[in-house]
């Protein structure tokens, strides 16, 4: 647990000594940020988080702009790609009696609180910003060379070159009863 700290520490935003106005903060987001969350869809990330944090005097306006890429598998051939995502999400902190982060769009932190941790954030966003089904580009296109997609190729119906068939002349006679 103590690992998963030192991880997510930089995620750990501290706004009290800033001036009112908008700051900047760069952040890099590996796999082990995913590990963290005990998180195993993604082989691998290589991310870069640019966060614009504009601080009022009763409230923080947060926008988290994510670009990069995460190496996931393919749900059709189970080859490992890597999946280019630019999500991006907005985040007002305010201030009031006890935490509360119901809301996607709004964190509300104890009065007094001097940082704001955006790793759930950001994890969230990340997740959310990759697709439920996940295809490997070179199906798409056609490109991908695998043993996989060759044995799921040889394994598709034949067209057959027979004669439709004929029906059943009892079922003939149900469809008749069907349509009076």
């Amino acid at each position: 647990m103590n690992d998963a700290k030192n991880v997510l520490a930089p995620f750990v935003l501290a706004f009290a000594g800033l001036k009112e106005g908008a700051h900047h903060f760069t952040l890099d987001i590996t796999s082990k940020f995913f590990d963290a969350f005990n998180y195993t869809e993604f082989n691998n990330a290589d991310l870069n988080v640019q966060i614009e944090l504009n601080k009022k005097a009763t409230l923080l306006e947060l926008q988290f702009s994510i670009l990069g890429t995460v190496n996931v598998s393919c749900d059709v051939s189970n080859e490992p790609f890597d999946l280019p995502i630019h999500p991006t999400h907005e985040l007002v902190v305010k201030f009031g009696e006890e935490y509360n982060d119901e809301n996607e769009h709004l964190l509300v932190l104890p009065h007094g609180s001097h940082q704001v941790d955006v790793s759930q954030t950001l994890f969230e966003t990340i997740v959310l910003a990759v697709p439920q089904k996940r295809v490997h580009p070179g199906i798409e296109n056609g490109t991908l060379q695998s043993d996989l997609l060759d044995r799921l190729t040889a394994l598709l119906p034949k067209e057959s070159n027979k004669a439709p068939e004929t029906t059943d002349p009892r079922w003939d006679a149900l469809k008749k009863l069907k349509k009076d």
